[in-house]
């Protein structure tokens, strides 16, 4: 035979061997995704915004860092914040009711959206004259020319729910609660809800940034002076205050369609701080380990640990506070971590902050003309060094450095300030390259973000239309839910609820209500609006049960009055005979309170009523709604309540929801998400496993392949033999509050086999979305016993296992009979069973041992077909009977790799010689058909 010819064969055969080497390791072992991937739509960000930081100026650099305030809603070209924008190319503004911002209670969100629009459109170069009010300004279609180098301006708000004092807007959009009625529910679908609402209606005013939500773990133990986060925390455990997170995050990036940057508040976490540091530079004594176990683990949530991009914040609020488990040994001359670059160098180098800072994750500083850094500085308040704070947070690591209300020493207004930072730091920018270098990094993640949030930088893809104004403030049903869910009985227990209050109040009854009055307003010229009014709980009983609403109530039988009311009559009695009048004649006192502040003496007039006059309320109902945090009031306070009941927020869906509770429409099902120490209600054991549970115990089925059945066939109980791996997973673990535990609660698996081998084995998981997990070798016959613990939960579901030599095992489950059990703990029982026990297999071949073993054994039999063709027949016969072979050989392994029908036949019960004789008959046929073809063509 030809020479060439048998080389042009040989050649053909390695390059076929080579082609397929590169298919099954490219493609099947994943290899090409990393070839095939498009670009990320973050790259596409980060390389858009690389393009246009090459085309800026170092003002228009040095610009971008700055998120800053102004007074007004008048937009001029003669105004300060047309200039900082127009000249000094800033790169956002926040918006405050406390800077006259907002107007209302009238026109407040048409009037708001018309002044982003003018500020946008400043930023674009197309405001048009002053003559045309701001009110008239349209909805810009055009594109601005690339050339003009037009950014969007970043239009922040912390909006925190709950209406005064923490949202910024009161008038016109949906009164959302706050995070901590949220976390009452436990139900992070409900946090998303929230999220989307919000998320939603800001995004159609055109903001794109919002300061929140906290993030923080609400530590109790500082609140003596009542200065704490109260409410605007989700609660004090770090696994829910992180689901929480999760699910607001997801839900803020989902309603606003991807367009609202998030900044998550107050990192690294303020919860446990000795003060609030709006004032003074407060200071967390902890290690870094109790940080990462607590203050920082809702933050690794939403950073290098989040679940999907869209619980992931686009940025980190980082608070003026110390910390000592970063900063050593604290003093009073140590600079808060907003200011040490060592610090927050530390904490970027986390695992669960690289890779999110890495990605363009942003620092964004507080307020740094707030009165914390003015008394840092200069205790006495008598100089300001605004260059030096400003440069040093930069310094530190700060990318968007926010100023409200920032008044350098010798001037007399912020806006100077303002125009003499910029300036400073563009002149540094030119003569400092190492300063520049930082400077540019810092824009490129800025310009990054816009670019996620705007693709495109044009008007019409940046401001909303008018006509989405329509949605804003329709979804009051969101609130229900939330309010439905979280209201709480504090006090009694469950089971005693009913002897102290066996019914609601009747027609004939006379009920008082005391309400703590709330009032705000929009603007300084604004009009004076109730929050919480005197009669807010009155009317909602009224409304709901009065005379036009089935007639359960007289409105001649009710009465309100102030807390302030209360106290003056307390102060002197003889001024206030009318009160003292209604006070005898009543049946039901009913108390609203709000937060007791110390600056409002009358906040705490519940607590002297039943410390001075504690006769006032003998032998009538006294009914008490906390609509902000329910863990001021001691426990003898508490005890001289008939009932007391947490609503944590105060917006109309919650008193709704609380005068429901009241007449006993609705059962209270919310836990507390924070420790009560009036009632001992302790977090960390209400979060605990519940000890009267028994834990359900199953075969983990997720990890067990199952034949697929044939048509009208049964599956029967599946069995395993000595050698196979089981592996066995807990049902739903439920804490004392009927929830799922936290992830990482500990759980241990026990292994007890009785035979010729004594065994006793400990396996110790942790739970994951309240289950844990585990797996055990059979390598012994016997009879195997498997149970659970999770202290201080004993008692779980027994599987038992009679294991003899080549003999299959079907599991068998026993369910112990539970402990007794208070009424209020009957319905975990609910939850505990999940059926029989599943499938259990031999454990699957390494896919890549697999492949290899494969690929072998069949160019060894094609190999072999070289040597016997080119032995007894011809080279060439050889060589076209071994790729017959070797393709004939990868069919069946093609079938079982790609899952064709049939294929789980060999997938159930696997292994190498089933392979051999698989792969074998493969290439035999192959053999076989190349035969044949030869023996049809051979010469006569």
């Amino acid at each position: 035979m030809n020479k060439n010819i048998c080389r042009f064969y040989f050649y053909r055969v390695i390059s076929f061997f080579f082609l397929f080497l590169l298919f099954f390791t490219f493609t099947f072992q994943g290899f090409s995704v990393g070839f095939a991937q498009t670009i990320s739509s973050d790259d596409t960000a980060r390389i858009s915004a690389q393009k246009l930081l090459a085309k800026l100026s170092p003002q228009q650099r040095v610009g971008q860092l700055f998120l800053i305030t102004f007074q007004g809603r008048e937009i001029k070209p003669d105004s300060d914040i047309y200039n900082l924008i127009q000249n000094h190319y800033i790169g956002g503004v926040v918006l405050k009711k406390d800077n006259d911002n907002f107007t209302g209670p009238e026109n407040t969100i048409l009037e708001t959206y018309h002044l982003i629009t003018s500020l946008q459109t400043i930023a674009a170069g197309q405001f048009n004259s002053p003559e045309k009010p701001v009110v008239q300004i349209p909805k810009i279609e055009t594109e601005v020319p690339t050339e003009n180098n037009y950014i969007p301006l970043f239009i922040g708000i912390a909006q925190e729910g709950d209406l005064s004092p923490f949202d910024q807007i009161i008038n016109g959009l949906t009164p959302l609660p706050n995070q901590m009625a949220i976390g009452a529910t436990w139900d992070t679908s409900l946090a998303q809800k929230v999220g989307t609402t919000m998320g939603s209606e800001l995004h159609s005013l055109g903001f794109n940034l919002l300061i929140g939500p906290s993030l923080d773990v609400l530590d109790i133990n500082f609140t003596g002076s009542g200065d704490d986060l109260g409410t605007r925390t989700f609660g004090g455990d770090p696994f829910w205050v992180s689901q929480m997170g999760q699910a607001y995050i997801r839900g803020l990036h989902e309603g606003s369609t991807g367009q609202l940057a998030v900044i998550a508040k107050n990192f690294p976490g303020r919860g446990g701080s000795d003060r609030l540091p709006e004032s003074e530079v407060a200071t967390v004594r902890k290690s870094l380990d109790q940080l990462k176990l607590i203050e920082l683990a809702p933050f690794f949530s939403v950073t290098g640990n989040a679940r999907d991009p869209g619980e992931t914040t686009d940025g980190l609020y980082l608070s003026h506070i110390r910390y000592q488990g970063l900063q050593g040994n604290i003093r009073a001359t140590t600079k808060p971590i907003s200011l040490d670059p060592g610090a927050l160098d530390v904490l970027m180098k986390l695992p669960e902050f690289a890779s999110w800072r890495k990605n363009g994750g942003l620092i964004v500083s507080d307020d740094l003309g707030s009165q914390a850094m003015r008394k840092f500085y200069d205790p006495s308040g008598k100089t300001f060094d605004a260059r030096q704070i400003v440069r040093n947070a930069f310094l530190a690591g700060n990318d968007l450095l926010y100023m409200d209300h920032i008044i350098e020493t010798g001037n007399n207004e912020t806006t100077p300030t303002v125009i003499d930072l910029l300036d400073y730091f563009s002149q540094k920018y030119q003569e400092d390259h190492a300063f520049a270098d930082q400077i540019d990094a810092a824009v490129e993640r800025v310009l990054t973000l816009k670019f996620k949030l705007y693709p495109n930088f044009t008007l019409n893809n940046i401001i909303p239309y008018e006509s989405d104004l329509a949605k804003i403030g329709k979804d009051n049903e969101i609130s229900f839910q939330v309010a439905s869910k979280a209201i709480t009985l504090i006090s009694p227990e469950k089971k005693d609820l009913s002897s102290a209050l066996p019914k609601p109040p009747e027609i004939n009854d006379n009920i008082l209500f005391f309400s703590d009055v709330m009032t705000s307003i929009q603007c300084s010229s604004c009009e004076p609006q109730p929050i919480f009014a005197v009669d807010e709980f009155q009317k909602a009983v009224l409304s709901l049960y009065g005379p036009t609403a089935g007639g359960q109530v007289l409105p001649n039988h009710l009465n309100s009055f102030s807390f302030a009311d209360l106290n003056d009559f307390l102060n002197k009695p003889f001024n206030h005979l009318d009160l003292e009048t209604v006070l005898s004649k009543a049946n039901w006192l009913v108390f609203s309170l709000l937060t007791i502040d110390q600056a409002r003496p009358e906040s705490n007039v519940l607590h002297r009523l039943l410390t001075e006059r504690p006769d006032l309320i003998r032998d009538k109902k006294v009914i008490v709604f906390s609509f902000n945090t329910p863990y001021r009031l001691d426990a003898t306070d508490i005890s001289a309540m008939t009932a007391f009941y947490g609503v944590y927020s105060k917006v109309p869906a919650f008193v709704e929801v609380a005068v429901r509770v009241l007449f006993q429409e609705i059962t209270p099902s919310g836990s507390s998400p924070i420790s009560i120490p009036g009632i001992a209600y302790d977090l960390i054991n209400a979060t605990s496993p519940n000890q009267n549970q028994i834990i359900p115990l199953m075969i983990d089925a997720e990890k067990i392949t199952q034949p697929t059945p044939k048509v009208g066939q049964t599956i029967t109980e599946p069995t395993f033999f000595i050698g196979d791996t089981i592996p066995i997973k807990t049902g739903e673990i439920l804490d004392l509050n009927s929830h799922p535990v936290p992830d990482g609660t500990v759980v241990k698996f026990f292994f007890k086999l009785n035979g010729d081998k004594q065994i006793d084995q400990q396996i110790d998981a942790t739970t994951l979305n309240g289950i844990a997990r585990a797996t055990f070798r059979i390598q012994d016959p016997g009879m195997l016993e498997i149970h659970v613990t999770s202290d201080p939960a004993s008692s779980s579901d027994i599987l038992l296992l009679d294991i003899s030599l080549g003999k299959s095992v079907i599991v068998s489950q026993i369910t112990p009979t539970p402990l007794p059990m208070l009424p209020e703990q009957q319905n975990l029982n609910s939850t505990v069973s999940e059926g029989s026990a599943k499938n259990i297999v031999s454990a699957k071949l390494n896919p890549f041992i697999n492949w290899l073993f494969s690929l072998l054994l069949i160019w060894s039999i094609g190999i072999s077909m070289i040597w016997i063709g080119n032995r007894y027949f011809t080279l060439r016969w050889g060589l076209r009977t071994a790729l017959v072979s070797v393709i004939f050989g990868l069919i069946p392994y093609l079938w079982i790799l790609l899952g064709l029908p049939g294929a789980n036949y060999y997938n159930q019960s696997g292994g190498y010689l089933k392979e051999i004789i698989l792969l074998g008959i493969g290439s035999a046929l192959g053999i076989l058909c190349s035969y044949l073809w030869h023996l049809k063509n051979k010469p006569e």
